[in-house]
């Protein structure tokens, strides 16, 4: 795991199986981002059993498999889809393919996991709500910056417990490093990806919506930035949108990580309550430690630094596998997953629209 590239970013977290061997089984197809490793090693440390590998490009296999001895690789994708066996399919393939992968998926019988953003289009997202309603399977996100992070994690449990009183607002920093001469050809194409606001955005959609406890919300403001040396690559974006309860919430992401800064970004979120105020500081405390997984928690009796780096655990991965498992919604209903990237998309679709007057 490199901690100065966001793309190859796979956290380790300790093993915590909910499953015994061969309970919950499950493939990895596509591995067009990094992602796919973090998303992997959550299934397996949560009691996962790796069973198989496809991608139409040998070398990922050949590196999937070295980090994963126990994945088999099959030549085509409906070796999977036809293994009655597998309970769920993990993928990180380009993002404006996702859609149809997982919509393949469910009507096979089977749970998909998505790397972020889900989708690129709104079409897609009706399209899935509509196989999500006909198979009754779950189309999960791994909207990794919350679920894949033990200080934005535990932050949730904090504020769930009325840490800060009622939240009256969210600010999301999403600062990225690009690092470009890594980046495949669809990064720079935005009709791959989607604008960044429907990529990078999607996880700051996600994690207002459940620190301000909001089922819906709408877009009050959002832009875009152009990089200058690829115009394909929108480097900067920031939009704000009100939930329906009342919170507030802002956020900018952008592909400017300088190159001093020991990892691939300082991600931080700053939650105001009515009884007091968060900042987590997700995967850096500048000039102090790297990497951090850090809160620091103000409220009417005292201030605290809470480090949560190796501390809290992970507890999502497993709590989707019971899911899977169970036919329930305790990791996150489908609702909230859908809400998180249809916000993301309209912000962009704005943003969009603005960029022409």
């Amino acid at each position: 795991m490199s901690i100065k590239d966001g793309a190859s970013y796979a956290p380790e977290g300790k093993a915590k199986p909910v499953v015994e061997k061969n309970e919950f089984r499950f493939s990895v197809a596509f591995l067009d981002h990094g992602h796919i490793y973090g998303q992997t090693n959550g299934l397996i440390e949560a009691g996962g059993t790796l069973v198989s590998v496809h991608d139409p490009i040998a070398e990922r296999v050949d590196a999937f498999i070295n980090r994963y001895p126990q994945a088999i690789a099959v030549s085509g994708f409906d070796e999977i889809l036809a293994d009655d066996s597998i309970h769920l399919v993990a993928s990180a393939a380009v993002p404006d393919q996702r859609a149809d992968i997982g919509q393949q998926v469910m009507k096979a019988g089977k749970d998909y996991f998505t790397d972020k953003s889900p989708f690129t289009q709104l079409d897609q997202l009706s399209s899935t709500r509509q196989v999500v309603a006909e198979t009754r399977r779950r189309y999960f996100v791994y909207y990794a910056e919350r679920l894949h992070n033990e200080a934005a994690w535990h932050a949730g449990e904090l504020v769930q417990a009325g840490a800060v009183g009622d939240v009256i607002q969210v600010l999301n920093l999403a600062p990225h490093r690009l690092a470009a001469s890594t980046r495949p050809d669809w990064f720079f194409d935005k009709s791959r990806y989607g604008g960044i606001l429907t990529d990078i955005g999607s996880h700051q959609v996600e994690q207002f919506l459940t620190y301000a406890d909001c089922s819906d919300a709408r877009v009050i403001h959002a832009s875009v930035r152009n990089h200058p040396e690829y115009p394909g690559l929108e480097d900067f974006g920031e939009m704000s949108l009100k939930g329906d309860n009342g919170a507030s919430f802002y956020s900018r992401v952008d592909w400017y990580t300088p190159e001093g800064m020991p990892v691939w970004g300082d991600g931080r979120t700053f939650i105001l309550g009515t009884e007091g105020s968060m900042e987590i500081r997700k995967y850096v405390d500048p000039g102090r430690s790297a990497p951090a997984s850090l809160i620091l928690l103000a409220d009417g009796d005292t201030v605290k630094e809470i480090d949560c780096l190796d501390q809290t655990g992970l507890p999502f991965f497993g709590e989707l596998i019971l899911d899977v498992l169970n036919g329930t919604e305790n990791s996150m209903t489908q609702e909230h997953i859908f809400k998180a990237a249809e916000l993301s998309m309209e912000a962009q679709l704005l943003a969009d629209e603005q960029s022409t007057w």
